[in-house]
Parts: structure tokens; sequence; C-alpha cells
């Protein structure tokens, strides 16, 4: 499930004009304001026959009579990724490894992103040109390679240059999601769900 909190908007129409005092419609109610007084966001700096000139988040406009405008804020945008434990208790999901759709394992335990030959080959990873490295196993000691991935992506939350492990061979079976990625995102479990999160 992916859920992205939105920036707030704020719309505004100048209904009447009187000296230094402004009927101003925000978002649907009706105020009057004279020059220094303020609405939530909106502030009259001052208002003539012709035109008010208003503040919105700290940028100034002049608005003239029945002219709407709207001012979309920059706060900042969260992403949420949440991710159910499944019957094998780990964290599957789908992520764009370089652009390319892969299941990844989400695994805190590992301290770089980790896949096996096969994975880097169908991703288009020229591993072999990547600094040599040797990774422990289940079965023992393997060839491995430290490379740079272009990127990552989970639900949209995309982390770019990301240091991962190739191995030779057939392990890890599953590519596995580890800290190069997962430290640039915030994550918290409950009742089973891992979610991952992002503000820009």
């Amino acid at each position: 499930m992916l859920a992205v909190l939105p920036a707030h908007a704020t719309s505004l129409v100048v209904e009447a004009l009187l000296p230094n005092t402004a009927v101003i419609t925000i978002d649907g109610t009706r105020k009057t304001l004279r020059a220094g007084q303020s609405h939530g966001s909106v502030k009259l700096i001052s208002a003539d026959a012709n035109a008010a000139v208003v503040e919105v988040d700290g940028q100034r406009q002049t608005v003239k009579m029945h002219q709407r405008i709207t001012s979309n804020y920059k706060a900042p945008e969260t992403r949420v990724v949440s991710i159910p434990r499944d019957a094998l208790m780990q964290y599957r999901t789908t992520a764009h490894v370089n652009g390319r759709q892969m299941q990844v394992i989400v695994d805190t335990g590992a301290n770089v992103v980790a896949m096996n030959s096969a994975h880097a080959k169908s991703l288009g990873v020229d591993y072999a040109s990547g600094q040599p490295a040797r990774m422990e196993t289940a079965s023992g000691v393997t060839a491995a390679w430290v490379v740079n991935l272009r990127s990552v992506d989970v639900g949209g939350i995309r982390v770019d240059n990301v240091q991962a492990t190739v191995a030779e061979g057939a392990f890890p079976s599953d590519i596995l999601l580890g800290m190069t990625y997962l430290r640039h995102v915030k994550m918290s479990e409950e009742n089973g769900v891992l979610s991952l999160s992002r503000e820009w």
C-alpha cells in the first residue's frame, strides 16, 4: 500500500476593496481584513480601489477584484510504503532496480544491497568490472564484487547511486534490500507491517 501526504493549497478571491481594507474569500470563508491583519496564512499588506496586496506563505502578490489565485505551499511531502510480512516472516516487495522491476526482501541485517550474479546480469550490471570482494554464505566463502547501482526505487521512494554486492552463483536467491538503501528511509513496524517513509 502506498500513501502520499499532499502539500496544502489555499485559494482566495478578492470580493470588495476599500482603502486599506479588503473583503477576501479564503478557502470558501469570507473575511474582512484591514492592512496588517491575517487569516490563517493570508495577510493583507495594503489595498486601494484597484487591487489588494496580500502575503501568502511569505510571498507577496497583487490581486485585483474578483481575481482568483491558488497558492501551493511547498510543505514536505511524505511518501509511505507499507509491506506486510509473508508466511515465511519476510518482508517481500517489488522494487525497481536500475529501472527494472525485481522482487526484493527487506533485510535490515544486511549492510548492503546484495544479489547474485544472475540478478546482476538481468539488470545489465557489469559486475565483473566492480571491486573484487568475498562473501560468506551458508556453503562457504564465494567470490563477489562491489558495484554501484544507478537507482533503487521502492514504491516511489528512490535512492540513487546505491552500493551493492554481487555474489557469484545462486546465493542469495532473492535480492536483499540492505542498509545502503534502507539508511535513506525511516522504518517502523507494527502488527506485521513494515512501513518505509521518506520526506522531500
